[in-house]
């Protein structure tokens, strides 16, 4: 079992930055592909960006790309979603998850969920 923590939400306006972490506990491993997911009030949860189990390789969806960077550090079993100029649209619960091997934009594929974290942005 992987245990999932976000943490790094907040209310911002629109312009600033947010770094969210997320933490792992258990059994984990540096061979776990790690995905953001978000999910705003009445839509479906939608793929933010993923992580390769070992670092090098990234994917981000369109609506972030440029704005938001994703790394990790394995020594702390943490990954980090680094987002820049936020806006308003941005606004969503923010979640991690983790799957192994190759990362994936499906959340169906991914196992382990953390809880979530919001991230609120006013214009």
């Amino acid at each position: 079992q992987v245990q999932l923590v976000e943490s790094g939400g907040g209310l911002v306006q629109a312009g600033d930055s947010l770094r969210l972490s997320c933490t792992a506990s258990g059994r984990t491993s540096s061979s776990y592909a790690v995905g953001w997911f978000r999910q705003a009030p009445g839509k479906e949860r939608e793929f933010v960006a993923a992580i390769s189990a070992g670092g090098p390789s990234r994917n981000y969806a369109n609506s972030v790309k440029g704005r938001f960077t994703i790394s990790r550090d394995n020594a702390k079993n943490t990954v980090f979603l680094q987002m820049n100029n936020l806006k308003p649209e941005d606004t969503a619960v923010y979640y991690c998850a983790c799957r192994l091997n190759g990362y994936t934009n499906y959340a169906s594929a991914y196992k382990y969920w953390g809880q979530g974290t919001q991230v609120t942005v006013s214009s």
